[in-house]
């Protein structure tokens, strides 16, 4: 089996696609044998980590989309092993042009069967990074396909970075839903996946995601990164000032994000 250290040739075009439609896919990042390997690790910690008890009929929108399961690579060293893998932050960094990466941090998005709707929204609402070299890995575990609610993205919509003050709800996918038709943006979803392949897309980008109307989990893994050398950013909302009491603790606006849970990931001609 290779290693995760072991980096993989990124063709050109997927390089152009992210750079002009703010998402892209990679296939077969990790391989079938990688995933069955590591699966059973994430899946066990997710189950750990899972809070949410309630019956998908007395959630809200948000909880009805999926399970979300943060920092799974604290509670076992496979599950750290897979979010530390330099092949996937090498990815990350080619596709933002940045020579190092940092970990924001991981989190199992787990869409049950008969799950609803994930509204649009844009990641980087949420994150207290002065910076627009912000990517998310989203690497399904399982076989996805159209019938699974995979991501879909809107092109070209990282480019007027933030499209208003919403967080993920009722709200932001009837209001981005309206910029998508009114701005004619096309959308697209990459499926079906393998196990293993990944899609990548910045922080600014809109997505959301259909219900998934089959009786298999949709068993995700999604990796954050950062350019390494990024700087805090305004606790200007509660929800960013939220995420940096939870994943950048002590750093303040305007020095290093660099807390004890983001390490270098991947740096060019380096070890990491």
């Amino acid at each position: 089996m290779q290693s995760f250290d072991d980096l993989t040739t990124l063709p050109d075009d997927v390089v152009r696609d992210y750079q002009e439609a703010g998402h892209a896919v990679v296939r077969g990042l990790a391989t079938r044998e990688e995933i069955a390997r590591y699966r059973p690790a994430i899946v066990g910690a997710a189950e750990k980590a899972r809070f949410e008890k309630r019956p998908l009929q007395e959630r809200d929108t948000y909880g009805k989309a999926f399970l979300q399961l943060f920092n799974l690579w604290r509670l076992d060293e496979e599950v750290r092993a897979f979010v530390f893998a330099r092949r996937f932050a090498a990815v990350a960094a080619r596709l933002m042009e940045v020579d190092g990466v940092r970990l924001y941090h991981d989190q199992g998005l787990f869409k049950e069967p008969g799950g609803g709707t994930t509204p649009w929204h844009q990641d980087q609402f949420y994150w207290p990074l002065d910076t627009d070299r912000t990517i998310t890995m989203w690497m399904p575990l399982v076989d996805v396909d159209p019938s699974m609610g995979p991501m879909r993205f809107a092109s070209g919509s990282h480019t007027a970075r933030s499209l208003g003050d919403f967080p993920i709800g009722d709200v932001s996918h009837e209001e981005f839903g309206a910029i998508v038709e009114r701005r004619g943006l096309p959308v697209r979803d990459h499926a079906p996946f393998a196990a293993g392949d990944a899609t990548f897309h910045s922080g600014w980008t809109l997505h959301s995601a259909a219900p998934n109307r089959t009786d298999t989990m949709r068993e995700v893994m999604t990796i954050i990164y950062y350019a390494d050398g990024t700087r805090v950013g305004e606790l200007d909302h509660p929800a960013r000032k939220f995420d940096r009491d939870v994943w950048l603790a002590g750093c303040e606006p305007g020095e290093l994000a660099a807390g004890p849970l983001n390490p270098v990931l991947y740096e060019r001609g380096g070890n990491a």
